[in-house]
């Protein structure tokens, strides 16, 4: 990172640092009574953080994917369900600072530094054919309606805005509806079920002939190029900052330990050989997927300034397949040792640590769904077909049921 790149990146920290202590403090809190984090939320939006990718000169505080993505993992640590909410919002401005500028553009920058969040509605279940979008978004007197029903609508539950996968019904083709929350006919439930994550907003969400504006439906075909390496760096900011707060609470539960075992290595926990060790293993661990995470986001930063600059489609598309690979390969690297950590953590601790009140489970069943987004057994697959026959990765792919 260059220096006038580091000085920013610390002005950016200092000015959100104090705001992920707050956060942090309540976590377990919330956790324990799974109460959704509308505060931190608030907080967050309130100190201009959904802006974070919005050029200075537009009003925003203009950084690049590298300090975006640390500060996410800054963030995770606090709180690992909250970069994960707003997945969704820092994509669609990412997508919109991949279009021209226009007034439409600077419409959207100034509702996201009034504070307006934007969630996810791409992913469908039931009976439907693979790839099949049941979603539609049709042509109306004064704009466009939308029916259909979404799940994994992550962020939602905090959102303005909901950025929803749909198909046109008057020439088939795939769409991005930007709809409003705000109005009666989206309905958005809190009933994500999963064993982690539990507070990242998602759910299922209904549409009942939503009103969509004429000018926020826009064809799939033009959305940004290296979305789907962006959407998974946000998973992987995530597990690098829950790898931070396993070392952070290992390091600090093992320093305040009083009990001991008659056949341990010492007089007390902290100067045992053996526990030492074992948090030494996880902060390892912990550092390496976070220094891969980092390494990755630069060839993202490259995607993004290839397409600014003008490039050609081969340099695009190079560039785009250099970002697919590296998120790729640390989803491989944190998707095994980010949960191995969050194991390990016990090895240093006792049984009274499993108590619910402390809530340190969470790490590991956090951790674990975020590892389960995105299969990672396809990723090394799409790695290894590269380094061996030069096959380019799946760069978007669908979901279904088989024939």
């Amino acid at each position: 990172m260059s220096e006038s790149n580091t000085a920013h990146y610390n002005e950016l920290a200092a000015r959100f640092r104090p705001i992920f202590a707050r956060i942090a403090e309540g976590t377990v809190e919330r956790e324990r009574r799974r109460a959704l984090a509308q505060e931190p939320i608030r907080w967050l939006k309130e100190a201009g953080f959904g802006t974070l990718r919005i050029p200075r000169s537009e009003g925003g505080l203009g950084a690049t994917l590298p300090q975006l993505f640390q500060l996410l993992t800054e963030l995770a640590e606090a709180d690992s369900n909250l970069p994960q909410a707003l997945r969704a919002h820092f994509a669609f401005v990412e997508d919109r600072l991949n279009q021209p500028d226009s007034e439409e553009r600077k419409r959207w920058f100034r509702r996201f530094i009034d504070g307006e969040l934007v969630g996810s509605g791409w992913s469908e279940i039931g009976n439907l054919k693979l790839g099949e979008v049941l979603t539609k978004v049709a042509p109306a007197e004064e704009g466009w309606l939308l029916d259909g029903e979404k799940f994994y609508s992550t962020g939602t539950l905090y959102a303005d805005w909901i950025d929803v996968y749909a198909q046109r019904t008057d020439n088939g083709r795939d769409v991005i509806a930007l709809v409003n929350t705000h109005q009666a006919e989206v309905e958005r439930d809190d009933d994500w079920d999963g064993f982690g994550q539990r507070l990242t907003g998602s759910g299922t969400t209904r549409f009942k002939r939503a009103r969509v504006d004429r000018t926020h439906v826009y064809d799939f075909s033009e959305r940004f190029r290296y979305q789907t390496a962006f959407y998974q760096h946000v998973l992987l900011s995530t597990l690098a900052g829950i790898g931070r707060a396993v070392t952070r609470d290992a390091a600090k539960s093992v320093a305040a330990r009083k009990r001991i075992y008659s056949h341990g290595n010492a007089p007390q926990v902290k100067q045992d050989v053996q526990v030492l060790q074992v948090v030494g293993q996880i902060s390892s661990w912990a550092w390496s997927v976070e220094a891969t995470v980092q390494r990755a986001t630069q060839s993202l930063q490259l995607a993004f300034d290839v397409h600014q600059q003008g490039g050609d489609d081969a340099q695009i598309r190079e560039a785009n397949v250099q970002a697919e690979l590296e998120a790729a390969k640390a989803q491989v690297i944190a998707s095994d040792l980010i949960p191995r950590a969050a194991t390990e953590l016990f090895n240093a601790l006792g049984a009274s640590d499993t108590r619910v009140s402390k809530a340190l489970d969470r790490h590991w069943r956090n951790a674990r769904t975020v590892a389960s987004h995105n299969p990672v057994i396809y990723k090394t697959r799409n790695v290894g077909d590269w380094e061996v026959n030069g096959h380019e990765p799946t760069f978007i792919w669908q979901i279904g049921n088989g024939e």
